[in-house]
């Protein structure tokens, strides 16, 4: 089908007034964070992201944030991808059955379970800990990574593995040699959204470590802007330090991600 100059026109200007709405927060942000604080004079400002960083102690809050998001993604996109492998690919008893129960990890939102999550991690003593941040967020993801993985390797021609099968290669070896490597783009965009949903988690680190020793980096913003009310400048500073380890990321894995999440947009 022919696309028409005009039609063409109004999709650009469409998608331009979108990209223009999403990146006027963005571009107010930045530009609050390099303001003068007040009483200060007029000018461009960037030391306001250091002192932002001495006085929130965003050092610390980050590398909690950088050590649990490291010990979710693994372990999620690990488990993810075998559950998935098993599911989409192998036919054994209770399958579906079990499927939807990992599905139950979708529907049951954390509010409703983290505070009888807090009372069974007390008593195993595991609060103020990174199990006690970190497992509840593996369970998480680990509903959404199977069911993500599935689809993709539901996906995949027979073909493919019943060759593998014949030139000898097991279940695991099939996996690692000839599935991961095929859905690299569907596994680039889980570690993506994972590492995203386990950065910006707020209320399982606040409940499951209320010592504050383990504060995440969502958390040290929030206790810098009560310190910080009326002071906008640094707390937009605080607020870029915060988010600039997902901008990064994003930055360096998009081309994947997004052919991911096209494919996953057909299947």
């Amino acid at each position: 089908m022919r696309v028409s100059s005009a039609e063409r026109t109004m999709n650009y200007v469409v998608l331009g007034v979108f990209a223009l709405f999403a990146l006027i927060p963005v571009i107010t942000i930045l530009a609050t964070a390099v303001s003068p604080q007040i009483g200060q004079a007029p000018g461009l400002h960037l030391a306001n992201f250091l002192e932002a960083w001495e006085v929130g102690g965003f050092g610390r809050s980050l590398g909690n944030s950088l050590i649990i998001a490291a010990i979710v993604v693994t372990s999620a996109v690990t488990l993810s991808v075998l559950a998935g492998y098993a599911f989409g690919t192998m036919r054994f008893p209770g399958s579906t059955v079990l499927f939807y129960v990992f599905l139950l990890g979708l529907m049951i939102p954390t509010e409703a379970t983290v505070i009888p999550l807090f009372f069974d991690l007390r008593t195993v003593g595991l609060t103020d800990t990174y199990a006690a941040i970190a497992l509840p967020q593996i369970a998480q993801s680990v509903a959404f990574g199977t069911f993500w993985l599935r689809a993709q390797f539901r996906s995949m021609p027979e073909s493919m593995l019943e060759a593998a099968a014949i030139d000898g290669a097991g279940p695991m070896r099939t996996l690692l040699r000839i599935v991961a490597p095929a859905s690299v783009p569907a596994l680039t965009t889980l570690v993506v959204l994972v590492f995203m949903w386990t950065w910006n988690e707020f209320l399982i680190a606040l409940v499951m470590a209320p010592g504050g020793s383990l504060r995440t980096a969502p958390l040290g913003l929030a206790n810098f802007q009560g310190q910080y009310t009326a002071e906008t400048a640094l707390l937009s500073a605080g607020a870029v330090i915060v988010a600039l380890p997902m901008v990064i990321m994003f930055l360096f894995l998009q081309r994947h991600f997004i052919r991911g999440m096209l494919e996953g947009a057909v299947k």
